[in-house]
């Protein structure tokens, strides 16, 4: 059935249930003599004759009203259905999914959604932990988070967080043993605990900077973790040095169970920001979780 059989359909459906084509054309938004002519055309294309006429009124003959009854719930629940995706469009529903490293997950978005999702019982979220890029669109999520200078030009960017800076950490007895570099590249001589990237496979290889400087250094060591949090527990087990978020390990730095080393080699990453492929129409639910996550929200 092509989107004209479907017209003729659905007018003579407004017809049968109005029995008038004063009525129904009103109903439709169109002329009566369009109207009579579309129906026509139906009973020419069919064979049938569906509608009795008078002067007075309009009746279905017995094909029309077998063709009504047969039409006429079908068409009920396509509006069913209809309205119900007009809900969604309109009320704040669905899963939303998100690739995110740890880092990102604990330092922002989980801080920032916690309090808002409790008003939207709706929205269901996946929050997939993951510290290499991934191809959101590839892997089917709606939207991904990174640092500012990593995103893609073609993504649409959200800023979510500040900028922040890694830092070069290992517990007090480790130091005792073992003299704090002083420059990144005393690092070659040091137990560092390393972090394998999940999508590469290769491992990270730590950034310094200072006064214009760029360095590099790959270091090495009796541990390599793919996670934050595991790096901070060995660090402060006295396993060596760790090169991790400075938010991460406050709490150690404050307590005194991990000492910072190399502080004017540390710099600053351009916070995260979160980007997914386009400016078209979004959901109410991806709105919500935008404008939850967003820089001053």
């Amino acid at each position: 059935m092509d989107r004209k059989d479907l017209t003729e359909m659905l007018w003579f459906l407004a017809v049968a249930e109005e029995r008038s084509f004063t009525k129904a054309a009103a109903r439709l938004g169109t002329s009566q003599p369009t109207l009579s002519h579309t129906i026509k055309q139906l009973e020419a294309r069919l064979g049938l004759r569906l509608l009795t006429r008078t002067t007075r009124s309009v009746a279905p003959t017995e094909a029309g009203d077998r063709l009504f009854r047969a039409l006429a719930p079908r068409i009920e629940d396509l509006e069913t259905d209809i309205d119900a995706l007009m809900e969604i469009r309109d009320k704040p529903s669905g899963t939303i999914r998100i690739t995110l490293s740890d880092h990102a997950l604990e330092s922002v978005v989980w801080p920032k959604l916690r309090p808002v999702m409790r008003d939207y019982p709706d929205i269901k979220v996946e929050l997939n932990s993951d510290n290499g890029f991934r191809n959101i669109v590839e892997d089917r999520f709606d939207a991904g988070v990174r640092l500012g200078e990593s995103v893609d030009k073609d993504m649409i960017a959200v800023r979510i967080g500040p900028d922040w800076r890694l830092v070069a950490v290992a517990s007090p007895q480790y130091f005792a043993a073992h003299p704090a570099p002083v420059h990144p590249g005393e690092l070659v001589g040091h137990n560092c605990i390393n972090q394998r990237q999940i999508r590469s496979g290769g491992l990270y290889v730590w950034e310094f900077a200072k006064g214009g400087r760029e360095l590099r250094v790959r270091v090495d060591g009796q541990f390599i973790f793919n996670t934050s949090y595991a790096q901070i527990d060995a660090a402060v087990a006295g396993y060596g040095i760790a090169y991790l978020p400075e938010n991460l390990v406050e709490r150690e730095l404050a307590s005194g169970r991990l000492v910072q080393a190399l502080d004017d080699w540390s710099p600053m990453f351009a916070g995260y920001y979160l980007y997914y492929p386009s400016r078209r129409q979004n959901s109410p639910a991806f709105s919500v979780i935008v404008d939850a996550l967003r820089v001053g929200a």
